[in-house]
Order: C-alpha cells, then structure tokens, then sequence
C-alpha cells in the first residue's frame, strides 16, 4: 500500500475496505439485527463518555502490557472471532491469527472460520483461543473441545447470546449467501451432505438444526467437565447473569451483544460493563466487546472494569484492506493511540486504570 494513502485511523480502514469488498459480502460483515440500533450505540456509547485525566503524574513512560486468564499482551486489545474472514482475504484467519501474534496478543477463533481450527493453529505461534456453540448433539461440541485441546489452544470461549440467529435485514435484502471459495472448513467432517455442489444453504440449515435453542446454564458445568481449558463466556449483558457465571465457576466473561447482530435494542456493551463488574467482583476475568474504534476506547473499558476488549470488524477491515500488514497496522494504531491515552490520562500503567477516570 502507498505511503501516501496509508490510513491513519481505524474509521479510514473501515473506508478502504468498503471499497472493496463485494457489496453482499459487506453488509454481511457490517450489517446488524433488525434497525441496527444496538449497532449504532455499540460506537456511540463509548463517544457520550468522558475522561477525566490526571495532572502532575510521572508518564515518561507508559506500561501498555497486562495480563488476561495469566497471558501476557502487549496492549489490552485482543481479536474477537468473526465468521468466514476468507470473505474478504483469501488468508482469512491465519492471517489475522499471524498479526496477532506478531502484535503479542490473543486471536480467538471462530467455528465459524474459513479455515479449520488446525490449520489457523499451524499459521501462527502465538495464543488462541477457539470461540464454541454448544450443540444439540453434544458429542459434535466435544469433538470441538478435543480438537481445540489437540491443536493447541489455551480457552474455549462459550457463545450463550445465539438459540436462534437474529434478523439480519441487509443479509436478506443483499441475498446474502457465501461464494463458492467460502466454505465452513471445521464443519467437513460432521457434514452430512456435499456443501460443494449444494452450495451454503445446505450448510446454514444444518446448523439452524445444530444450535440448541433449548441450552441452559447445566451446558457450562457440562463443558467444564470435559475440558481442562478454562472457560469464558461470550454474550452476557445482565449482572444476574454474570453472577450465575461466577457460581458456574467460569474463567472469564465476555461482555457482549453480538456486535448487534442478534437482539436489537439492547444495552450497548460498555454501558452494560459496570453493573456486570460490580456483580462479578474480581472473581472472574471480565472482557468487553462492540464498538472499540480508539485508544480511548479501550482505556474507558479498562476504567469501567474490563481487564481487555476485543475487536471485530476494525481488524477484518484492515484485512480486507491490506491482509496481514493490514491487521498487523491496525492493531499498531490502536496500541499507539492507547499508550498516548494513558499518558495524556496520567495513568503509567494499563494495570492500574482508576475507576474515577470517566466522568458518568
């Protein structure tokens, strides 16, 4: 990419890969449920809030490292899954995988993901998580936990916000459906048709068939019992919630609504995230996803009790920008921009944020 056009934030890669991506692929990838109004808020929340930084404090120098589930990263951010990133990157995940690793971060996986977990594991030596639904045939979601295990990843991160999939309005306008190079990898095995020849449909409908919308909280003990890998969350947005998680004995819990995919007219997830910290209390791991697009962003997550947040669609922008540097230069921007929020806060460390650091 030219020097001359090299974006300088996360809003400019958005830009650069609407341009390129094919239009249903797009609203794929940007779209939300219904009105998208929980999408819009997800961006807008973080904008009504306001910092109130710290004067006559030692930053000449700034420690952006902390620590998630005992994992050091280099900065708080870590990637969130995203489904079918080969959409819009031939490289898809294992390139985003490979960015993470070389920013000293987090790739969680998705199931849904355009290569098989194995193969995203191969491309990269840094961690991974692999992010799992759990299925009316449970011996489909163990075997998930056993490859997981096998291949190398060091979580499971349980989505719980999806019994059903959410009206996705742009995907039913566009006629969304996945291109003939898009394929479920993870799925080829448990498959019982030939998603080649009959296309994706087939494919969408089995996992319609797949997820059990009849789940409850007995899944979490389930899984716990079949992995020695901790267990986090993805998708809560109520404290009760949050607190039978707690007594469930999970590792971690990932403050989220789906990037406004599923319920519209929900909390956006920051709003969501203190009542969710006081509930939790420190005695699991707390993360938050959904409209991070600044440094400053993050450093408000961190102030309302988040020890990391994940991003999505801003790095699958940078991948549809530019693949792997894009990812990799995304990740940079939003380090730079957070290194800087910390120090024009008066906070030397990303470990010790104050709470009284936005003003609510």
């Amino acid at each position: 990419m030219s020097r001359s056009v090299e974006p300088v934030n996360l809003a400019d890669y958005e830009e650069l890969a609407r341009q390129r991506v094919e239009p249903g692929a797009w609203g794929y990838l940007a779209g939300g449920a219904d009105d998208e109004a929980t999408l819009r808020d997800n961006v807008a929340a973080y904008q009504r809030l306001r910092l109130v930084p710290r004067v006559l404090v030692d930053v000449s120098s700034v420690d952006p490292a902390t620590t998630v589930l005992g994992q050091r990263v280099a900065f708080p951010v870590l990637l969130a899954p995203t489904a079918f990133q080969t959409l819009v990157h031939p490289e898809g995940e294992r390139a985003s995988a490979r960015a993470a690793a070389a920013a000293g971060t987090i790739a969680v996986v998705s199931t849904m993901s355009g290569y098989r977990l194995e193969d995203v594991a191969a491309a990269s030596p840094g961690p991974k998580w692999f992010q799992l639904y759990c299925y009316r045939e449970r011996d489909v979601t163990r075997r998930f936990v056993e490859r997981a295990e096998a291949a190398g990843y060091s979580a499971i991160c349980l989505t719980v916000d999806l019994p059903r999939v959410g009206n996705r309005e742009r995907d039913i306008r566009n006629r969304f459906f996945l291109p003939p190079t898009v394929r479920p990898r993870n799925f080829e095995e448990l498959v019982g048709v030939d998603v080649e020849s009959r296309g994706n449909e087939v494919f969408f409908q089995y996992i319609q068939r797949l997820i059990d919308p009849s789940l409850t909280w007995e899944a979490v003990q389930w899984l716990r019992s079949i992995t020695r890998l901790p267990v986090l969350l993805k998708g809560i947005l109520a404290a009760a919630d949050a607190r039978r998680a707690v007594e469930h004995g999970v590792a971690g819990i990932v403050v989220s609504n789906h990037g406004g995919r599923q319920l519209d007219g929900v909390p956006a997830t920051i709003d969501a995230l203190p009542e969710i910290a006081a509930a939790v209390g420190g005695r699991a791991e707390l993360l938050v996803d959904g409209g991070v697009r600044r440094g400053t962003d993050v450093l408000k997550a961190l102030a309302l009790g988040a020890r990391a947040v994940l991003i999505g669609r801003p790095y699958v922008h940078g991948l549809a920008a530019d693949g792997e540097p894009g990812v990799r230069r995304v990740l940079e921007i939003l380090q730079t921009e957070f290194e800087l929020a910390l120090a024009l806060a008066g906070c030397p460390s990303a470990r010790d944020v104050p709470s009284d650091l936005v003003w609510r």
